[in-house]
């Protein structure tokens, strides 16, 4: 005589009591963790694959827009074009160049010019060059707008860490440019640092203290004129005395052996540089 076992209805409905259903609910959870790692990585792929887009479309914006500032001194001095009221010609001025173009910003009253470059609509910077006038009478330097922008690093003096900032002048006049002094200022937050070297191609030109806005201050080691060809590129490299913080609104001037001021702003937009 065969017995039989009974169970209880309740006991088919809890999956905790039956080893398959555990089985199934475990295989159910860890689907759905799969899942939603899955949609997470390919959201973070998409996310990532955008902002690398930003970037580039900004340093193409900057070439641009350093490239409006050498056309605009070429054909300000093609045009014969020496005073404001002849430069304010250039306002409005714009040229397709590559998938981008610039446009140039010209205010006689303060003598500003303010080249724009744009690319495809989602990159836009600006150059901004004060007292353009001298740009276009007896010869110019401007930013290489064929190098790396002007870019920041740091470097080991001795033993102590220090800020150099690195970047190219052209000579885009039709004369050679000798170079025998310099002036600068800058924006930092404290503690402040001052420039210790300058150099110029390579070439080491000043050594000192030289403080935010110190003034006019010579070469100091000979020989002292600089010499730039015609159409020449060099490097410039300005090394501080310690790390700055917050290093922005960079601005250098050189003075040629007739005492004439070329004036190179290295960060007009006052948002810092980029890593070298």
């Amino acid at each position: 005589m065969s017995s039989l076992c009974l169970l209880h209805p309740l006991d088919y409905q809890n999956p905790f009591k039956n080893s398959r259903g555990i089985s199934i609910l475990f295989l159910v959870v860890a689907m759905l963790l799969m899942v939603a790692i899955g949609y997470l990585l390919s959201y973070l792929i998409s996310s990532k694959h955008k902002s690398v887009i930003f970037p580039i479309f900004s340093a193409q914006s900057y070439f641009i827009a350093q490239s409006g500032v050498e056309f605009a001194v070429r054909f300000a001095s093609d045009q014969g074009w020496t005073t404001t009221t002849q430069l304010a010609n250039l306002n409005g001025l714009s040229r397709n160049l590559g998938n981008g173009r610039f446009t140039l910003i010209y205010d006689p009253s303060t003598d500003r010019l303010t080249s724009r470059g744009e690319v495809q609509n989602m990159g836009q910077r600006q150059v901004i060059i004060s007292n353009f006038t001298q740009f276009v009478r007896s010869g110019s330097l401007i930013l290489d707008p064929d190098r790396p922008p002007p870019c920041q690093t740091t470097s080991i003096i001795g033993k102590h860490p220090v800020t150099v900032v690195n970047f190219y002048i052209k000579n885009v006049s039709s004369s050679i440019i000798s170079l025998n002094a310099f002036r600068a200022s800058w924006t930092q937050s404290p503690p402040s640092g001052n420039i210790s070297t300058l150099s110029l191609g390579g070439t080491l030109k000043f050594i000192g203290n030289y403080p935010d806005g110190g003034g006019k201050r010579s070469f100091n080691i000979p020989p002292i004129p600089y010499a730039i060809q015609s159409g020449q590129s060099i490097s410039v490299s300005i090394t501080f005395s310690r790390i700055i913080n917050n290093l922005r609104r960079l601005e250098i001037a050189f003075f040629d052996l007739t005492e004439r001021e070329y004036i190179i702003p290295l960060d007009s937009e006052g948002d810092g540089f980029q890593g070298c």
